[in-house]
């Protein structure tokens, strides 16, 4: 792996100050939510739809801590846009939104220097304030929309509502305490991942920070190449992947394929205690990949002549399918679940940091051989 020191300049106007939430658009916005709060822990925060007046299209707002994600679907049959979005990609990730000090002058910015805008700035309000927002476009259908709320002091956005029916399991189930928001990974086509990174470099002034490629990262059969892009602060950071040609198709072509292009493969949610987070996950209902015992033969072994220390018990990471990662500085928890939806595309990935900036490059490798194990159930290895 390769990280880098070089933040390049910085900007003059406007800062990034971490993600404010990922919106996703959905075959049925109700049900999306529901299955998020049954299965991760998250808890209804705001509604918009008929009732709240809105006629064309139905949002869903959860939140679990920090991290905060938006279900929409049309309610309309003649919404072509989200429609033909449904129908290409299934299931996905349109936006993935940063809290801003500055909307206006990072939008401004964005496009002085060659980026696409979707939306100019805009404002909405109701009694608990004002926000500014402005959308870019990004790699294939997905946006990034600037969120600035400093002037805001509601639970979301403006003309949000709670919703009156309260779900009993959300407060029943076993806490999942998954904090925040740590990266955001986004899949490209074959040769596509450097002209995207150049793009966050040119447009969003994002500097590369760490990277793999395929010779680092192989498998027998497949492989990949992966850079992560970083604001000048590193508060918001989005790995790049594209696949490589090898013995037969990645995972990485696999969701190329399934989703129908570049988009959002999985979104990384933080917690201080993966056991106990991965222990009620589980509880819940939601399911993980597996990871061979070898695999932890193997890292009991590297472990006896490393001076590096992972205060958890590997009996019960063994148990959990947790996987380690570890460098002289410190070390990571990672784990990744199965596709959330009939397409196996989007996965979540839980993870726990001690004193370890990386993004597991040691597990790359097991991860793929898992992954592939699911792929050939499936008939696409």
């Amino acid at each position: 792996m390769t990280s880098y020191t070089n933040k390049g300049p910085k900007l003059d106007l406007g800062n990034y100050e971490g993600f404010d939430h990922v919106k996703y658009w959905v075959g049925n916005a109700k049900q999306a939510a529901s299955y998020y709060c049954t299965k991760l822990g998250f808890k209804h925060i705001g509604y918009q739809g008929l009732e709240t007046g809105v006629r064309d299209v139905v949002s869903h707002v959860v939140r679990q801590n920090s991290i905060t994600f938006v279900f929409q679907s049309p309610l309309n049959p003649n919404d072509k846009v989200m429609s033909d979005h449904q129908s290409i990609h299934g299931d996905g990730v349109k936006d993935v939104a940063f809290t801003v000090d500055d909307a206006r002058g990072l939008w401004k910015s964005c496009v002085q220097r060659g980026g696409k805008s979707i939306r100019e700035p805009w404002e909405e309000r109701d009694e608990n304030g004002v926000v500014i927002m402005a959308t870019i476009g990004t790699y294939g259908d997905t946006v990034h929309t600037l969120v600035e709320r400093k002037n805001y002091h509601g639970d979301f956005l403006p003309n949000f509502h709670r919703l009156s029916f309260k779900d009993p399991l959300e407060e029943t189930l076993p806490p999942a305490n998954l904090d925040h928001l740590d990266h955001v990974v986004g899949n490209q086509p074959d040769l596509e991942m450097n002209q995207i990174c150049e793009m966050y470099e040119k447009v969003f002034n994002f500097h590369r920070f760490w990277s793999v490629d395929d010779k680092q990262i192989h498998t027998e059969y497949s492989s990949l190449r992966s850079i992560v892009m970083a604001d000048y602060h590193e508060r918001v950071k989005m790995p790049v992947n594209e696949p490589a040609i090898g013995r037969r198709k990645s995972q990485i072509q696999e969701y190329v394929d399934y989703y129908g292009g570049a988009g959002v493969q999985h979104i990384a949610l933080r917690t201080e205690d993966i056991i106990t987070s991965v222990t009620n996950l589980r509880a819940r209902g939601l399911e993980f990949i597996t990871i061979p015992n070898t695999y932890y033969d193997e890292l009991r072994k590297r472990l006896q002549t490393s001076c590096t220390k992972i205060l958890e018990d590997i009996d019960t990471l063994q148990k959990l399918h947790i996987l380690v990662d570890y460098d002289e500085e410190g070390y990571l928890l990672q784990i990744f679940t199965k596709p959330l939806q009939d397409r196996p595309t989007l996965f979540i990935e839980v993870i726990q940091r001690r004193n370890h900036q990386g993004f597991g490059a040691g597990n790359f490798k097991s991860l793929f051989e898992a992954i592939e194990r699911d792929q050939e159930a499936r008939g696409n290895l």
